[in-house]
Protein backbone atom coordinates (compact mmCIF):
# COMPACT_ATOMS: atom_id res chain seq x y z
CA UNK A 1 0.00 0.00 0.00
CA UNK A 2 1.32 2.93 -0.92
CA UNK A 3 2.48 5.65 1.54
CA UNK A 4 -0.47 8.30 1.86
CA UNK A 5 1.77 11.22 3.10
CA UNK A 6 4.33 10.81 0.46
CA UNK A 7 2.12 10.47 -2.12
CA UNK A 8 0.56 13.62 -1.70
CA UNK A 9 3.45 15.13 -1.48
CA UNK A 10 4.51 13.75 -4.99
CA UNK A 11 1.07 15.22 -5.62
CA UNK A 12 1.25 18.28 -4.11
CA UNK A 13 4.89 18.76 -6.46
CA UNK A 14 3.19 18.31 -9.52
CA UNK A 15 0.30 20.49 -9.08
CA UNK A 16 3.39 23.64 -8.65
CA UNK A 17 3.59 22.73 -12.62
CA UNK A 18 0.79 23.65 -14.84
CA UNK A 19 1.97 22.01 -18.02
CA UNK A 20 0.86 18.68 -17.06
CA UNK A 21 -0.88 16.48 -14.16
CA UNK A 22 -0.49 13.74 -11.93
CA UNK A 23 -2.10 10.52 -13.84
CA UNK A 24 -2.75 7.01 -12.78
CA UNK A 25 -4.79 5.63 -9.41
CA UNK A 26 -2.56 2.94 -8.63
CA UNK A 27 0.47 3.65 -9.78
CA UNK A 28 0.61 7.64 -9.64
CA UNK A 29 2.89 8.75 -12.80
CA UNK A 30 2.95 12.46 -15.51
CA UNK A 31 3.27 11.66 -18.99
CA UNK A 32 3.09 13.59 -22.45
CA UNK A 33 3.92 13.02 -26.23
CA UNK A 34 2.90 9.46 -25.24
CA UNK A 35 6.18 9.27 -22.59
CA UNK A 36 6.17 8.77 -19.25
CA UNK A 37 8.54 10.80 -17.66
CA UNK A 38 7.64 11.06 -13.65
CA UNK A 39 6.67 7.89 -11.21
CA UNK A 40 5.68 6.96 -8.16
CA UNK A 41 6.75 3.42 -7.14
CA UNK A 42 4.88 0.62 -4.33
CA UNK A 43 8.13 1.43 -2.38
CA UNK A 44 7.26 5.17 -2.04
CA UNK A 45 9.95 6.78 -4.16
CA UNK A 46 10.06 9.25 -7.25
CA UNK A 47 11.89 8.86 -10.28
CA UNK A 48 12.21 11.24 -13.14
CA UNK A 49 13.25 10.81 -16.44
CA UNK A 50 16.02 12.47 -18.11
CA UNK A 51 18.32 12.30 -21.46
CA UNK A 52 21.25 9.99 -21.04
CA UNK A 53 23.58 12.77 -19.93
CA UNK A 54 21.28 14.81 -17.87
CA UNK A 55 20.76 11.25 -16.44
CA UNK A 56 24.35 11.14 -15.01
CA UNK A 57 24.82 14.37 -14.19
CA UNK A 58 21.93 14.12 -11.57
CA UNK A 59 22.67 10.75 -10.46
CA UNK A 60 26.52 12.20 -9.17
CA UNK A 61 25.18 15.45 -8.27
CA UNK A 62 22.32 13.85 -6.27
CA UNK A 63 24.97 10.78 -5.01
CA UNK A 64 21.62 8.79 -5.79
CA UNK A 65 21.51 6.12 -8.83
CA UNK A 66 18.95 4.60 -11.43
CA UNK A 67 15.29 4.59 -10.63
CA UNK A 68 13.49 0.81 -9.73
CA UNK A 69 10.09 -0.34 -10.21
CA UNK A 70 8.24 -3.71 -10.40
CA UNK A 71 11.57 -5.00 -10.07
CA UNK A 72 12.78 -3.91 -13.03
CA UNK A 73 15.29 -0.52 -13.74
CA UNK A 74 13.86 1.99 -15.05
CA UNK A 75 16.34 3.27 -17.98
CA UNK A 76 16.63 6.87 -18.09
CA UNK A 77 15.25 7.78 -14.94
CA UNK A 78 16.98 8.99 -11.97
CA UNK A 79 15.83 8.05 -8.23
CA UNK A 80 15.77 11.05 -6.67
CA UNK A 81 16.54 10.73 -2.72
CA UNK A 82 13.96 11.82 -0.09
CA UNK A 83 15.78 14.69 0.91
CA UNK A 84 15.41 16.32 -1.98
CA UNK A 85 11.76 15.92 -2.54
CA UNK A 86 11.65 19.01 -0.19
CA UNK A 87 13.29 21.27 -1.96
CA UNK A 88 9.69 22.79 -4.20
CA UNK A 89 11.84 24.92 -6.48
CA UNK A 90 14.20 22.08 -7.11
CA UNK A 91 11.83 19.68 -8.03
CA UNK A 92 9.76 21.50 -10.16
CA UNK A 93 12.80 22.81 -12.01
CA UNK A 94 13.57 18.91 -12.35
CA UNK A 95 9.66 17.68 -13.32
CA UNK A 96 9.98 20.95 -16.26
CA UNK A 97 12.96 19.71 -17.41
CA UNK A 98 11.62 16.42 -17.82
CA UNK A 99 8.58 17.29 -19.59
CA UNK A 100 10.54 19.57 -22.40
CA UNK A 101 13.06 16.35 -22.55
CA UNK A 102 10.19 13.56 -23.66
CA UNK A 103 8.15 16.83 -25.59
CA UNK A 104 11.50 16.55 -27.75
CA UNK A 105 11.03 12.84 -28.16
CA UNK A 106 9.42 11.65 -31.15
CA UNK A 107 5.56 10.98 -29.61
CA UNK A 108 3.68 7.60 -29.70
Amino acid sequence: MLDQIKLKRYDELVAQCDRFERKGKTVPYTSANGHMFSLFNKADEVGIRFSKEVQEKYIEQFDSNLYHSHKAVMKGYVLIPEIRLKDDELIVQLLNESYDYVMSLPGK
